[in-house]
């Protein structure tokens, strides 16, 4: 019990202590970006200008597209200022009043997580026996031990691949951060933070990351812009050919077009909580099937391998050969 208080104090020091030290800077960085922004964008108009000179009619529509969108949003953001009527007013008490019960709400749940989480690392072990006992005393001794070597996988999964990619997700974070003030990036912090973060996601993670990011560093340089892009698209490449197999190494097994099926399919149900879990869930769903088909195949005597059934046009009923096409 101590040793798990212990630990979890020191977790939480640790994470104080990081968001104590990230937070001034991002919020610096953000303070800074809306006070240049109105330099950024004229900077931005004058190198559009400079750039589509030579083709006037391009340029004329594309300033015009821009202005549209920029008018669009500053007055939006004067009317949210603006609109201080008494039903506006009894409206933002009413959002506010709620928005602050929810997180009290959110709080105490997050703490109520925290004892529990503690009450369950100590009696994992226990409960971890009973749950054994319980599934040896309904099921026969032989699917009593599928089901726990099953469990034992969807462990082995889950563990090693969450636990993998935040790992994976703070080392690019780090790198990102360390190339990026080493190029003179701006809002290196406040970038890296956006990329790291991002990076949990798999496979478009980095992507997401990159996009908010770009249009920052747009806004200061076209130039500098460019060369980030590069840069995150060589980061993403040196993560999925090279950190992230080092570090996942080969935690779910799945083929790459089951990885991106599972990141859309439990994505599009579930948010980002999905595109996370979506990976190491389809990876239990594969493994369960491809169990079940190995045993029917094998008590049909039937080949298991893939390779036999490319050329297949059909299986002799009486001989049991595969005849090809």
């Amino acid at each position: 019990m101590y040793g798990t208080i212990t630990s979890l104090l020191l977790v939480c020091v640790v994470i104080f202590g990081l968001l104590r030290l990230l937070l001034p800077q991002i919020w610096e960085s953000i303070s800074g970006l809306n006070a240049a922004l109105p330099t950024y964008i004229e900077n931005l108009y004058m190198w559009i200008r400079k750039l589509l000179e030579d083709n006037p009619e391009f340029e004329s529509m594309v300033l015009s597209n821009l202005t549209y969108v920029l008018t669009e949003f500053q007055d939006w953001g004067r009317g949210f200022f603006t609109r201080m009527d008494a039903e506006w007013v009894g409206t933002f008490i009413s959002s506010l009043s709620s928005g602050v019960m929810t997180a009290v709400t959110q709080v105490m749940n997050a703490l109520i997580g925290l004892i529990v989480m503690v009450y369950l690392l100590n009696i994992k072990e226990l409960l971890a026996g009973q749950g054994k006992k319980i599934i040896y005393s309904l099921f026969p001794v032989k699917i009593a031990n599928d089901i726990v070597s099953e469990i034992r996988f969807v462990h082995k999964v889950f563990g090693g691949f969450i636990i993998g990619k935040l790992v994976d997700s703070l080392i690019i974070g780090i790198l990102c951060f360390l190339c990026l003030s080493f190029m003179d990036m701006p809002y290196y912090l406040l970038i890296s933070v956006i990329v790291g973060v991002t990076n949990v996601i798999p496979f478009f993670g980095p992507f997401i990351g990159a996009i908010p990011s770009a249009f920052l560093v747009l806004l200061v340089s076209p130039m500098k812009c460019l060369y980030f892009l590069i840069f995150i698209l060589l980061l993403q490449q040196f993560d999925g050919n090279i950190l992230g197999p080092k570090i996942l190494g080969d935690s779910t097994g799945l083929p790459s077009f089951w990885v991106l099926f599972s990141i859309l399919l439990f994505g599009g149900l579930f948010g980002f909580v999905g595109m996370i879990i979506g990976v190491p869930t389809c990876a239990v769903i594969f493994d369960l099937i491809s169990k079940a088909v190995r045993k029917s195949l094998k008590a049909k005597n039937l080949s298991e391998e893939t390779e036999d059934y490319l050329r297949l046009d059909h299986v002799d009923e009486e001989s049991g050969k595969f005849i090809s096409r």
